[in-house]
């Protein structure tokens, strides 16, 4: 069973999906399996990590933009390496085993969708398996 949701993104962010995969995991109906949370665009991901304290959400970003500088020797035309560099870095998509009907994520952590390179119209796909 595959969901499709649509996101627009007004800024590189982190977007929290949270709800839209419990949503996706409620309208399914089962109770134990796995969930595959996909982005299928190259200059996003998909994430998780805290969603208490939006500080944690802006020391990423300032860390990922320390890590991954714009370059004058980037070739690439659209002039969005940096977001490609980041997109492959935090990966496409995540895994989260489905427990009595909810996703099993640990007291402080949100599923996030990566924007590197917005705004942008995007989608991501959310997989439910049964075990």
């Amino acid at each position: 069973m595959v969901f499709e949701y649509t996101l627009r993104t007004e800024r590189t962010n982190f977007y929290n999906i949270t709800s839209k995969v419990r949503e996706a995991i409620a309208k399914s109906g089962i109770v134990n399996g796995i969930c595959v949370v996909y982005c299928p665009h190259t200059t996003a991901g998909i994430t998780i990590n805290e969603n208490a304290d939006p500080d944690v959400i802006h020391d990423l970003l300032s860390g990922l933009d320390k890590a991954f500088p714009d370059r004058r020797e980037f070739l690439h035309v659209e002039g969005n390496s940096t977001a490609h560099l980041k997109a492959s870095c935090v990966g496409a998509s995540q895994t989260i085993i489905i427990n009595e009907g909810r996703p099993l994520l640990g007291t402080w952590q949100g599923i996030y969708f990566c924007e590197f390179d917005g705004p942008r119209n995007r989608k991501f796909f959310v997989k439910i398996i049964s075990s």
